[in-house]
């Protein structure tokens, strides 16, 4: 083979020699193409509700009344309207109207102390369970928002044997 068919040959070839181990990149010109997708969502009303515990603390003689707060959080749907409601709690006998503390040590079984729950500081406006008549509402912002429970234990005549008095309330965001 002459020397310029040699060098014909090794034109032609050249493309086709590679070093071994090199990545070879294919790079297509033919054209693009897109499509479009619909991402959605489907938004309901909705509400959840937390709250703190209501502590009377340590008290002796109940010659006074007692007073404490708690607070409940809800947090719905931005324009959701809702309504919050306190059931009368666990204790035997107590209702909303007439709430109880329950004696929960072993020498207070059985006993129980007298207590309220209200929706205003000055604790005239008792928070209950039926919506439109005792229960307080608001409409949702999409975030959190906290409501005061006021609670007192009124004077009592006799103050009972020590140790611990508690009820289990229920709070209720109806939406």
């Amino acid at each position: 083979m002459t020397p310029a068919a040699r060098l014909k040959v090794l034109l032609v070839a050249a493309p086709f020699l590679s070093v071994p181990g090199a990545a070879q990149a294919q790079v297509y010109s033919n054209g693009t193409a897109t499509t479009t997708f619909l991402v959605t969502l489907l938004l309901q009303a909705n509400c959840t509700i937390s709250a703190t515990a209501l502590d009377f603390g340590t008290q002796g003689v109940l010659a006074a009344a007692v007073q404490g707060q708690s607070t409940v959080n809800v947090t719905c749907t931005n324009t959701t309207p809702f309504n919050i409601g306190l059931d009368g709690g666990n204790v035997a006998g107590s209702t909303v109207a007439a709430r109880l503390l329950g004696g929960a040590s072993a020498g207070n079984a059985g006993v129980t102390i007298p207590f309220q729950l209200y929706s205003n500081a000055a604790r005239t406006t008792v928070w209950g369970n039926t919506q439109a008549t005792n229960t307080v509402g608001g409409v949702g912002t999409g975030a959190a928002v906290p409501f005061t429970v006021y609670g007192q234990i009124p004077v009592q005549a006799t103050t009972p044997a020590p140790g611990n008095y508690q009820a289990s309330i229920t709070a209720t965001v109806f939406f």
